[in-house]
């Protein structure tokens, strides 16, 4: 059977099947059944359904899906890709059917093909569940068991890996595509990548040949390492060898002499690589594709970045005291580094015309996104408002300059990108139908005072998006911060380091933290622990602000547990108003997890 496949259901129910090849059932209902079927391992039954199904629709993608997967199963990986060919041919978005051709075609040993559908899986929305489909793997699973079984001490290099040093990780071609898409939140992915990173470093110290897959495989792994910024652990060892790695680098660049692709992959593994001297160097030598993507990512980017910056206009000084260190933190750490389009599957839709934008979304409209950081945020309402004109002002120059180089990769047009600080916006004479700022009031020096800042620059009829963080969810970040402070850790890379490290020893008690995505990159875990202002909120003083200055609360994001709102209407029976900010209140109390990463609401101007 397959490793791993998208589109299964475990949970379904039990029991006799009523007959399904009468008209009674229509398509919905019949490919609820052979999903029933499927569940519960009756082959034939869900089959005979899905053909049942193809007969009356043949572009029906879920029962497409479905014979793929049993195909699989049967270990016809043929017959299964052709299955998942046509249901792609059908929903080109479909994130699972692409991850499960990928499969088939691995198998198959099509491994351009299988790659190649990986990365399309993951850019139409599988990264959020990537770390779950790699950790299914046979081979990974018993790489974490073999850590895990030492745990805390430290394993060796031959007791995890063995005779067959990293090759069984760089056959594995959606973790190599996963690496170079998304952080891969996860304690056991990071330990184990942390191994292979000084496994690759010690082959490539010691210039022993390498075949073309570990190669890709290290380069791979670089790049996550770039996109995580460099936060994985090293012992002292390590640093000196890479050191030495990147010495003999910089000795070959001066001399002419060749370079290993293996080498600079590893090196690229601990250092960016536009941080090196002669760095630009490196592009005048003639590389195997995949080196030339490496230094695409890690040194053509970043240089367009750098040069682009002086081109972005100031729109106001920054020179609140607090504004400027919060500016040398993002200037150093831009936040968040980001790789894939979140709404790659909603772009494609609305250029085939599968889904029209409403009116709302189609009207001219002024919208200012308040803290656009590294632009993924402007990025998605420009492409929901296609017609609307954005500015993104930020405090980071270097996170502007990441924005823009993102927003003209993905082609558009209508987003204005400035450095500013949301305490002086009040002077530049321009007011938005729409405002958006979430996750940057509560690193002003006064959240309240940027806040009013924004009111005074909403049209009435105007809305609000904001995000805040919740002193009562936030109470375990708290206890972090003080415990962090007592122990000495600095905000510097290596620090930071050495702090996670700690922590992943103690994971019982750093669970909540372990389990926030922002703890597994550079930026995010400063942002996180480390950041240099920070306020939290209550919701009665956001009622006391809305109250206020003429705001009226219209709900918050949909949350991603259904049964918040379940609990919610418990606690209220019959009087349960998700608009009301004292019921909450109280549910929060009640619940103080609710809020963890953060309130985000909107609110409606409704005065002047």
């Amino acid at each position: 059977m397959n490793r791993r496949a998208a589109g299964k259901r475990r949970d379904e129910p039990t029991g006799n099947a009523p007959a399904v090849g009468s008209a009674v059932l229509g398509i919905a209902g019949l490919a609820a059944e052979a999903s029933r079927f499927y569940g519960m391992r009756r082959f034939n039954e869900a089959q005979e359904i899905c053909r049942q199904i193809l007969a009356r629709e043949p572009g029906h993608v879920q029962a497409l899906n479905l014979l793929g997967l049993m195909a699989q199963a049967a270990g016809d990986h043929r017959a299964a890709a052709k299955m998942f060919t046509k249901a792609i041919a059908a929903d080109e978005v479909n994130a699972a059917c692409h991850y499960n051709a990928g499969n088939s075609y691995q198998a198959l040993g099509n491994r351009a093909k299988a790659a190649a559908y990986f990365s399309n899986a993951l850019a139409l929305g599988m990264d959020a569940r990537a770390v779950g489909f790699i950790l299914q793997s046979p081979a990974i699973a018993a790489y974490v068991g073999r850590i895990a079984g030492k745990w805390p001490l430290p394993v060796t290099s031959d007791e995890l890996f063995g005779t067959d040093s990293v090759a069984p990780l760089a056959r594995d071609l959606f973790l190599r595509a996963a690496m170079e898409a998304t952080t891969l939140a996860s304690m056991q992915l990071e330990v184990l990548l942390g191994h292979a990173r000084a496994e690759l470093l010690r082959r490539a110290s010691n210039e022993g040949g390498v075949d073309d897959e570990t190669v890709a495989f290290a380069c791979a792994l670089a790049r996550q390492c770039f996109i995580n910024e460099y936060a994985y652990g090293q012992t002292e060892r390590e640093s000196e060898l890479a050191g030495a790695l990147g010495d003999r680098l910089l000795q070959d660049l001066a001399s002419g002499a060749a370079i290993a692709p293996l080498a600079l992959a590893v090196i690229a593994a601990y250092f960016p690589v536009h941080a090196l001297p002669q760095a630009d160097a490196l592009l005048r030598r003639d590389w195997p594709a995949i080196i030339a993507g490496l230094l695409r990512v890690q040194l053509r980017e970043p240089r367009e970045e750098v040069e682009g910056r002086g081109t972005i206009p100031t729109l106001t000084p920054i020179k609140n005291d607090t504004s400027v260190e919060v500016m040398r933190q993002y200037e150093k750490n831009p936040y968040p580094r980001w790789t894939v389009n979140p709404l790659t599957a909603f772009a494609a839709d609305r250029a085939r015309g599968r889904t029209v934008a409403t009116a709302e979304q189609q009207a001219e409209r002024d919208i200012l996104i308040a803290g656009c950081g590294t632009g993924s945020h402007a990025i998605q309402i420009a492409q929901v408002y296609p017609n609307a004109r954005l500015l993104a002002v930020d405090i980071s120059m270097t996170s502007l300059a990441y924005g823009r180089r993102k927003t003209r990769e993905l082609g558009l047009c209508n987003i204005e990108y400035a450095q500013a600080d949301i305490l002086e916006l009040g002077a530049i004479g321009r007011s938005f139908d729409s405002i958006e700022s979430v996750g940057v009031l509560h690193h002003l020096a006064e959240p309240f005072a940027g806040w009013r800042v924004l009111v005074s620059l909403l049209r009435p009829g105007g809305t609000m998006r904001i995000g805040l963080y919740s002193e009562l969810a936030r109470r375990v970040i708290v206890e972090a911060r003080t415990r962090i402070a007592a122990r000495n850790y600095r905000a510097t890379a290596e620090d930071i380091r050495r702090c996670r490290q700690d922590i992943f020893r103690e994971a019982e008690q750093w669970k909540p933290l372990i389990g926030a995505k922002d703890f597994y990159s550079m930026s995010g875990c400063r942002d996180l622990l480390f950041n240099v202002m920070e306020h939290r909120h209550t919701l009665p003083e956001i009622a006391a602000f809305l109250n206020e200055h003429g705001l009226t609360f219209q709900g918050f994001e949909p949350f991603d547990d259904p049964a918040v709102l379940e609990q919610f209407r418990k606690q209220f029976p019959g009087t349960a108003d998700e608009t009301n900010l004292d019921q909450w209140h109280r549910f929060e109390v009640e619940h103080p997890e609710t809020f963890w990463d953060m309130y985000v609401f909107t609110a409606k101007k409704t005065g002047p």
